[in-house]
């Protein structure tokens, strides 16, 4: 991995750059664990609406078991030269129950409803409590820019 010639961005930066890349990008990997059954990692599509993500998966999935179970999660964006991990705690929502602006913002993002789809299917809405941002090695201290739920500045 090349890591020369970065520039160790700021606190408030790393947290612009973060929040940019949650309201553009698509897809998240998604990492579950249940205490029976062990970890699981998949990617999902999602939806940051400000302050949670949203994602929507199976019903029945190994994800949607998982966060049942224990609802600490963790969710990483997908760039190795960018990272961006989040740790959160998940709330559930059966998709007839899903808050109607959650659920429309996610079929606009992705023109796709699951409330009109055969099956059942489970909104997850996740609630960052740390986020660490950074970009190679340069940027691994101070790699923190969220904690107990609170942008750092």
């Amino acid at each position: 991995m090349e890591t020369t010639g970065i520039v160790r961005r700021q606190t408030a930066e790393r947290m612009r750059d973060a929040l940019e890349r949650l309201v553009t990008e698509q897809d998240v990997w998604v990492s579950t664990a249940h205490p029976d059954h062990g970890p699981h990692q998949v990617p999902l599509w999602f939806l940051w609406d400000g302050r949670a993500v949203w994602m929507c998966t199976s019903a029945t999935s190994v994800t949607a078991r998982n966060v049942r179970k224990e609802p600490r999660v963790r969710l990483a964006l997908p760039d190795t030269f960018d990272v961006v991990l989040l740790q959160c705690e998940a709330e559930c929502f059966p998709d007839q129950e899903v808050p109607e602006g959650a659920a429309e913002a996610l079929a606009d993002k992705f023109g796709w409803d699951p409330r009109v789809e055969e099956g059942s299917f489970l909104y997850v809405r996740v609630v960052p409590r740390t986020v660490r941002a950074w970009r190679g090695e340069p940027e691994l201290r101070g790699r923190v820019i969220m904690r107990d739920g609170m942008w750092l500045e």
